[in-house]
This record gives C-alpha cells, sequence and structure tokens, in this order.
C-alpha cells in the first residue's frame, strides 16, 4: 500500500529506539509508546533531556506482561510529543512521525501516541500500546486512518507509565489497524478479553438491535457529520439522536476535562520545567497547567460526578453514543512559530476529552470520507464501563459495512498471539 511505502520514506521518525529482533513467522509485532516502560531501555517520553538523564527502566510496566508471557516481539519504543501532551503529535526533539496519508504537503499525526499510530498504519507494526489522557490514542488513530481503543479508567494498570494524572485521567490501550488487531491487543492488555469479545458477537451479531445514540456538535465539517451518518446508517443501527442539553453538557465535560488534563501535566511535570533539552513549547504548557490548577482544577473536578451521571442517563436509552472523533480533518503541519497556535486549536478539534473526564471507553474507527481533500475521517464511539468488548464488536459491524474489503481470516501472527483455540473464528468479521 503507499501508506506503509510513504510510512518507510527516510524521515519517517516513527521510533525514539528501535529494538533489535530477528522476525519469526508467526510472531506478533508490538510497537510501544516510549512513557511505557520496557525493561532495559531508557523512557523518554519524547524528551532530550530524561534520554540524557534516566537510567533504563529494571522492568517492564506491568501492562506488558501478557505480551511477554506470550513471546510477542516488542519492536521499538515509539515516538510521541514531548511528555505526552502535545494533542498534533509534534516533537521538535526527535522529529515528528509523517501522517502515511500525505505525500507531499504534510498533515499532523496526531497526538501524543503519534510514532505509535504510524508504526500500524505503515505496517511497521500488527498492533501497538498507546496511552490516553485526553485523547492521545482515538487523536492520532483518526489522523493516520487506524483503529485506536482508550480503556475504562483503571482496567489497565499505568504502573511505569510515565504519567500525566494517573489518577484521574491516564489509560493504556491498544491500536491497531482495524477491528481484528485492536481485539488482539486488548487480549494482551486484559486476561480473557477474547472471550469478552466472542460473547459480544453472540449477544448482537448483528447491527438491527443496537441503539446508537448519535451526538451533533457545533462547529464539525459538514462532510465530516455526513460521513459519520453514512457509516451508521450503512450498517443498519438504530439512530438515536441525542439532544441539544447533552451536547452542552458535553461541552462544559469538554472544558473541564481540559482544565483537569493540563493541570495534571503541572502537577506531573513541574520538576522538569526549564531543564536543558526541554523545548519552549512544552515549559508553556507547563506553565498554563500551573495556570489552570490554581484558577478552575477544583471546580472541574467538582462537576466530574454530574458529568458521570450525565452519562449513565444517557446510556440508558442507548447502547454507545456516536460522534467524529475529531471536527475535521487533520491541519497541516505549520511553521514553528505557529505551534503554539496549532496545539490550542486541536484542543478544539477534538472530541475526544469528556470520555477521559468521565473515565468510559470509547474507540475511534476509520470511515470514508468524500470530498474534503482527505480520504478519511474517525468515527467515535463510546460507551459505559467496562464495554470494550461491545465497542469493538459495534465497531466490527461499522467496518463490515463501510470497508467490506477488510473482510477475511485473521492473519497467523495475530491468532499466535491470542490465548483461546479458537482466535481465528472469533476474530472472523463474518
Amino acid at each position: 500500500m503507499l501508506s506503509e511505502w510513504n510510512a518507510h520514506r527516510p524521515g519517517s521518525n516513527v521510533f525514539i529506539t528501535p529494538l533489535r529482533c530477528e522476525a519469526e513467522r508467526g510472531r506478533l509485532r508490538l510497537a510501544v509508546k516510549d512513557n511505557i516502560d520496557v525493561q532495559g531501555v531508557v523512557t523518554s517520553a519524547g524528551c532530550r533531556y530524561l534520554a540524557s538523564t534516566r537510567p533504563p527502566a529494571e522492568k517492564d510496566a506491568p501492562c506488558l506482561a501478557i505480551a511477554r508471557e506470550r513471546r510477542v516481539q516488542i519492536i521499538g519504543k515509539t515516538n510521541l510529543s514531548e511528555f505526552a501532551v502535545s494533542p498534533s503529535g509534534v516533537n521538535e526533539s526527535y522529529g515528528t512521525p509523517r501522517n502515511p496519508f500525505c505525500f507531499w504537503r504534510k498533515r499532523i499525526p496526531g497526538g501524543s501516541s503519534s510514532g505509535s499510530a504510524v508504526a500500524v498504519a505503515g505496517g511497521y507494526a500488527d498492533v501497538a500500546f498507546g496511552t490516553d489522557t485526553a485523547g492521545s490514542i482515538r487523536v492520532p488513530a483518526a489522523c493516520c486512518g487506524i483503529v485506536g481503543l482508550k480503556t475504562t479508567l483503571g482496567l489497565v494498570p499505568t504502573e511505569g507509565v510515565f504519567p500525566i494524572d494517573a489518577k484521574n485521567l491516564d489509560t493504556v490501550g491498544p491500536m491497531g489497524k482495524d477491528v481484528a488487531s485492536t481485539v488482539v491487543g486488548m487480549d494482551l492488555l486484559q486476561r480473557g478479553f477474547l472471550g469478552r469479545y466472542a460473547a459480544a458477537k453472540a449477544a448482537q451479531p448483528t447491527a438491527r438491535t443496537i441503539r446508537v445514540g448519535r451526538l451533533r456538535l457545533k462547529g464539525t465539517d459538514p462532510k465530516v457529520d455526513a460521513a459519520i451518518d453514512q457509516a451508521l446508517s450503512q450498517a443498519g443501527f438504530q439512530v438515536v439522536p441525542l439532544d441539544d442539553s447533552f451536547a452542552a453538557k458535553w461541552e462544559q465535560a469538554k472544558r473541564d476535562g481540559n482544565t483537569v488534563a493540563a493541570a495534571g501535566a503541572w502537577l506531573s511535570d513541574r520538576k522538569y520545567q526549564y531543564k536543558p533539552g526541554v523545548t519552549v513549547r512544552t515549559n508553556v504548557v507547563i506553565l498554563t497547567g500551573r495556570i489552570s490548577y490554581f484558577t478552575a482544577y477544583q471546580g472541574a473536578l467538582s462537576r466530574r460526578a454530574q458529568w458521570q451521571a450525565a452519562l449513565r442517563d444517557a446510556f440508558r436509552k442507548v447502547d454507545v453514543i456516536a460522534l467524529p472523533t475529531l471536527q475535521h480533518v487533520p491541519f497541516y503541519l505549520p511553521s514553528q512559530l505557529d505551534i503554539g497556535q496549532l496545539e490550542a486549536q486541536m484542543l478544539q478539534l477534538q472530541n475526544t476529552v469528556p470520555v477521559n473526564y468521565a473515565g468510559v471507553p470509547a474507540v475511534a474507527l476509520p470511515i470514508p470520507l468524500h470530498g474534503a481533500g482527505f480520504s478519511v475521517t474517525s468515527l467515535e464511539l463510546i460507551g459505559p464501563n467496562l464495554s470494550e468488548a461491545k465497542l469493538l464488536n459495534t465497531g466490527r459491524l461499522i467496518e463490515a459495512a463501510t470497508y467490506p474489503s477488510h473482510h477475511g481470516a485473521p492473519s497467523e501472527r495475530l491468532t499466535e498471539a491470542c490465548s483461546d483455540q479458537a482466535a481465528s473464528a472469533v476474530l472472523g468479521r463474518n
């Protein structure tokens, strides 16, 4: 594919630390974001200062335990925004990973799990692990045309992960080129997940019984909204419009979630502010977080329970909520002088942080986009706590309707990485 060829061109900036491993038939290739500890490797968190001052990790982060048990090949530590605080995916120190859809004028790869997304989209890895604090798995998945799953807060351990706000927001999740790959990634993060996914497929084998709450937000490109509506219609769901009062609650949760995330960056990273090798942009982010902490943080946290209650009420009426992951196509990479403005624009572009603010799971799925200068956009599905299997099953139905060429048996590497002997049948998309 052209996207894979493009991602392998010189200057793709996918990995901070490639790991030597001999390719073996049947062994899944896993890329790991470089804010997750891998034994014997320095965790840089995308920062030159940390890369030069931290010792190699003494042990793996616990989220890698299942992958190690199943002899998965960890092929490298992937690039990311410095300290995982940039939604654009830009990294001035290690170079910004190339969006594989862009051959001439470059668009952002999305962040902060930019390298993980490009590793999957470019065919370097079968599955990647990323982290998601305010959208850092789903945004790069949307920009690079892959699937990204934000997990329920607390489901996957975050010990050994460079934090932003481990208590309130941080999660680890899988990224894959399609739903089947992402299911395998989740099975490497939660024991028994393949069985949960099989049960979700059996309970809802078609879209006809699934109620999808359609959330519309002001500022969305009409072409993106039309693509979302077309995908839901093609799949055959029961679509239930969500009213303006819910949209207003969403917007408040977006403001509050951004406040909590910004304050978390200051609380976690203030000790690194102005250290040599920390970029100016990151120092500004940390300073902005300090202001958020002292002016708005406690108020934002106090409204969290109200937003969680609003979501619980919505999930009594619908099974999942659907909306665009991004309000329009990914931005072009600007000059260095405009990077700060880009990050501010990205906070408005992404429809992700209210999910983290509530702690619930969500999946971003690629769907076709026409007439917008970019061939793909992303549909986000949100579910109640611990509904990852249901979300991926719903995503399977959308994928089958919008990209029928994705049908077929999963690769040997995917099935070999699963504990279930019936993995091929479970992962089959039909």
